[in-house]
């Protein structure tokens, strides 16, 4: 039998939403935040020319670059003061929860709550504040020379000048994400990091449509690839949407216990584990892990001389590491594989599950509470996550390869599509919880209000 609660929210209707004065000030919250990070992308570096980026650009286009772009929202194509992105700090973030996963003084740190948690993420902002440096240097001294390669003055005065106050407006943009993606999450609607990764995306969307249906008024694309797209990201999204609503729902029991007649009924309910409990993670760190590289590569290259040794190597790197070719995809795909695994153990521990439900005297039917429960969650959760990792692989791979293979732009890649429809998702259900809570609210004082009458 459906709860309260479940039928509250099956018959729930957004007609209360006019009265739901606190999520209305969130939602504008959330739309003035992103609105704010759309203006900073159209605001250029200083000393560099924006006319000249424009021309420089698209000679360089293709490749790493455009999936740099599409993830900063085009902040790279304008060399604006977020040009780098949220990308430093998922980065850093990786690299602390891989560390106190193995090293025994963060594991320990891990342990201890809410101290430990912002302990874990002031080291992963000093991460970010070092990989931001390290990719803004090498952002900076591959736009000089290869402006100057093209004979192209991008770079109004270049030097040591330059270089050091584009780290440090770098910097300062990636920063300022950061607080504003945690201003989201307090104060407005959603997850606030990835709401700005997925206001990226979306903002790329007009371009690639407009370009998309030129192509095929021009010819270049034929009228059955575009039918063929289009239809591929209609199945996309419905088979995301029902993959990631999927569940493996665990019967969970409770003793019997008296009621007020004095009847003993014992009381059930689920678990539900996801199929896909790493969510849209998995997908971002491994990209941003290939992206960290191969940035740093793609810029250092245009530094150095091509007949060389170095430059040699670096374009073999940067050819063999682009989108689309078959080492990239090996690596995207066995990185979505292992972070599917490694976020789901950070997520859900079996060995705290178990011990919750012994203490509240809950069992699953036929396990034995305590280890037997551990292994039991432990195995239902590994394989239910081997299928998730396949999901996401599928997703993600396939269409970066189909691109590759016809050229349509990077805008259609698995990866976008997914951080879009997860992202909306979560952004949709928080609302409805929100607009439930607001229910409830009506609700108890209806109650009251006819207890005062009596």
């Amino acid at each position: 039998m459906a709860s309260r609660a479940d039928s509250l929210a099956t018959n729930l209707s957004f007609a209360n939403f006019s009265k739901a004065t606190e999520l209305k000030k969130r939602i504008w919250f959330t739309i003035g935040a992103l609105v704010v990070f759309r203006f900073l992308s159209f605001v250029p570096l200083p000393g560099v020319n924006p006319l000249i980026l424009n021309q420089l650009y698209d000679q360089a286009r293709g490749g790493i670059l455009d999936l740099f772009n599409t993830f900063s929202g085009g902040s790279l194509e304008r060399m604006s003061l977020i040009a780098l992105g949220v990308m430093p700090y998922i980065t850093a973030s990786i690299v602390v929860q891989l560390a106190a996963s193995l090293h025994p003084t963060l594991a320990a740190l891990k342990k201890e709550g809410s101290t430990g948690r912002q302990k874990l993420n002031q080291y992963t902002r000093y991460g970010t504040v070092f990989l931001c440096a390290i990719q803004g240097w090498f952002l900076a001294s591959g736009l000089e020379s290869f402006a100057a390669q093209n004979g192209l003055a991008a770079v109004v005065d270049p030097g040591i000048t330059f270089r050091i106050g584009a780290v440090i407006s770098l910097v300062g943009g990636t920063m300022f994400l950061l607080w504003l993606g945690e201003q989201i999450t307090s104060r407005g609607i959603g997850n606030g990091v990835s709401l700005i990764i997925m206001a990226g995306i979306v903002a790329q969307f007009p371009s690639f449509v407009g370009n998309f249906f030129e192509g095929g008024r021009t010819g270049s694309i034929s009228p059955a690839l575009i039918v063929a797209f289009i239809l591929m990201i209609v199945g996309l999204i419905l088979f995301i949407c029902f993959m990631e609503r999927a569940q493996r729902r665990l019967l969970i029991q409770y003793p019997k216990r008296s009621t007020a007649r004095g009847m003993m009924q014992a009381d059930r309910s689920h678990l539900p584990l996801k199929l896909n409990t790493a969510g849209v993670i998995p997908p971002i760190f491994a990209s941003s892990l290939l992206l960290l590289p191969l940035t740093i590569s793609q810029f250092a290259g245009n530094s150095v001389a091509a007949d060389s040794t170095t430059g040699g190597i670096i374009q073999t790197l940067n050819f063999y590491l682009a989108p689309g070719q078959p080492l990239y995809l090996a690596l995207y795909a066995a990185g979505i594989i292992f972070f599917a695994f490694f976020y789901t153990a950070v997520v859900f521990n079996p060995e705290e599950t178990a011990e919750n439900l012994k203490k509240n005297g809950g069992f699953i039917p036929g396990i034995r509470p305590g280890k037997r429960t551990e292994d039991y969650l432990d195995y239902v959760l590994t394989r239910i996550t081997v299928i998730g990792a396949i999901y996401l692989t599928l997703v993600c791979v396939i269409p970066e390869y189909m691109i590759r293979q016809t050229g349509i732009p990077l805008f259609l890649g698995g990866t976008s599509l997914l951080i879009v429809v997860n992202v909306t998702v979560d952004t949709i259900t928080q609302i409805q919880s929100h607009l439930l809570a607001h229910q409830y609210g009506d609700l108890i004082k209806k109650a009251k209000l006819k207890g005062r009458l009596r």
